[in-house]
């Protein structure tokens, strides 16, 4: 990251071979992300990024934890509704703070450059890269599941599978193709199991019958394996600049698929319990190729394509979504700026694509999914806590401040009570995977001040940086958005305020006065 084209209104300085100045196609070019999401694809996109690899991942984990049937299920309907809260604080904040980038803006906005970019760096290093691991991993553990019968798929087939779906969905994503495969059966099959009478579990008696002694802190991982599959509930806000009518469909959508996702995962847990004994589900390495066994016999081939589609499609969501925070935050200024820029003629962010899939291939070399998924847990909730704390500080602060939708501060009250009660006894029971997360957040601080804070880099440094870009512009035919030029072009990931002399971080809130007026205007022309 280094202070790289400096000057506002220019996209990249001339290069040191006396090549134009690439910038320049911006604004004949007319180059923009689109206004294409409707309410249809935003619930699409909530549901297809929550309902990816979660529900087939963390069931065991889930159970495990929980210790028991009836307690699990419990830990399944609790972290649905507080998903619920806190995606009531996001609603708010969404359309208060109309911004893509989602949990990142709102923290960079209300509480300063720092804050965001440790949001930023957290979620580059360890959230996309390891959510997206994860997924790709169950993605391929259930297409290679059915070829083993008598053992467990190789680690190195497995990653391999992996990696090959990140590049596959990688490209479809840089040539812009949806692809949404979505499959869910499982609920409805585990109904019918339920009318026939195969209820032993759900029975009061025998849903509470441990096998293991109840501990706060194994709770407390087990709503924490929970939210990994509520994961991807906030990835909305991650592009609201390109929804339709933001201010109506962010907050319907989200009042849509939430419930939806909740009815869904309980009924599915309650599907798995019908078929098959606590002891076979935590034996299981494939939970949904168990399920299918015992319940569809001949048929069971159905339920690992039906997973593998699906995860399919959550890789290819996170992708999406990921790419277009790394997108809003090259644009602040807080990563290099060729991660701002986006094709000429397929207006997709290819290199910020292609960042991604590089991070996650790298992921790919952990050993422990689990691990990684209580990471990525830990993480969030972290930041969750943290964004839902700015808006009752932006209620105090800016408290006269046009918000189209106000919730009562009971909610965000008791999302951070939850929130807090997972953090402590996550920390208590697992202190090293919670502290490799923290020190990996806070590697951050060094990095913002060194890449991002400080302006007079020196010239050598600056002109290399100016060099790299402008060779990632030619091999990746990008260029900066119409529309986001000062912002973007700001600097290359380092100095945030460009040749002005005003750092964002340093005043956060005229920078919200400057949205808050822009977000009238677009309401006026919405209208």
């Amino acid at each position: 990251m280094s202070n790289g084209p400096r000057q506002r209104g220019k996209a990249a300085s001339v290069n040191g071979d006396g090549a134009s100045d690439p910038g320049k196609h911006t604004e004949d070019s007319g180059v923009a992300l689109k206004k294409e999401i409707g309410l249809v694809s935003a619930c699409g996109i909530i549901v297809g990024n929550i309902i990816g690899s979660g529900i087939f991942v963390s069931p065991k984990g889930v159970l495990e934890n929980a210790s028991s049937v009836g307690l699990a299920l419990i830990v399944w309907i609790v972290t649905g509704i507080i998903t619920a809260i806190g995606a009531l604080c996001y609603a708010e904040l969404g359309v208060t703070i109309p911004k893509s980038g989602g949990d990142y803006s709102y923290v960079k906005d209300i509480f300063g450059g720092l804050a965001g970019f440790l949001r930023l760096w957290i979620a580059l290093l360890v959230i996309y890269p390891t959510n997206q691991a994860v997924i790709a991993l169950t993605f391929s553990n259930y297409v290679l599941q059915p070829l083993f019968p008598t053992c467990l798929p190789s680690d190195s087939g497995l990653r391999l599978l992996a990696a090959i779906c990140l590049l596959l969905l990688t490209w479809v994503n840089c040539s812009s193709v949806r692809w949404a495969t979505r499959s869910s059966g499982g609920g409805a099959a585990g109904l019918q199991r339920c009318c026939r009478g195969e209820y032993y579990w759900l029975q009061p008696a025998n849903a509470f019958n441990s096998f293991q002694k109840y501990d706060v802190g194994l709770i407390a991982l087990a709503f924490l394996q929970g939210s990994f599959a509520y994961g991807g509930w906030n990835f909305l806000n991650y592009v609201t600049e390109e929804l339709v009518d933001p201010y109506t469909n962010l907050p319907r959508a989200i009042f849509i698929s939430i419930p939806l996702v909740t009815f869904v995962y309980v009924f599915a847990n309650i599907a798995y319990v019908t078929a098959m004994s606590p002891e076979e589900l935590l034996a299981s390495n494939a939970v949904a190729v168990t399920f299918g066994e015992k319940l569809l016999g001949v048929m069971s081939w159905i339920m690992p394509i039906s997973v593998a589609l699906s995860t399919f499609g959550g890789v290819n969501g996170s992708l999406f979504t990921s790419s277009r925070l790394f997108f809003a935050g090259a644009r602040e200024g807080q990563l290099p700026c060729l991660l701002a820029m986006i094709h000429i003629k397929r207006c997709t962010p290819i290199p910020a694509l292609l960042f991604t899939c590089l991070s996650t291939l790298l992921m790919l070399c952990t050993s422990d999914m689990y691990t990684l998924i209580n990471y990525v847990g830990f993480i969030n909730y972290l930041f969750y806590g943290v964004t839902v704390a700015g808006q009752i500080v932006l209620r105090f602060k800016r408290p006269d401040m046009y918000r189209p939708i106000k919730i009562s501060l009971v909610w965000p009250a008791i999302y951070l009570l939850f929130w807090a009660f997972l953090l402590i006894f996550s920390l208590y029971k697992e202190p090293v995977v919670c502290g490799i997360g923290l020190a990996i957040m806070l590697s951050g601080v060094p990095i913002y001040f060194l890449g991002v804070y400080w302006d007079n880099k020196p010239q050598c440094f600056n002109t290399f940086i100016d060099k790299v870009t402008y060779m990632g512009q030619k091999l990746c035919v990008v260029v900066y958005p119409a529309g986001h030029v000062g912002g973007a072009a700001g600097s290359a990931g380092g100095g945030e305020g460009g040749k002005d002399g005003v750092r964002e971080d340093q005043s956060p809130q005229s920078e919200m006065e400057g949205d808050e007026e822009e977000s009238r205007e677009l309401r006026s022309a919405e209208h």
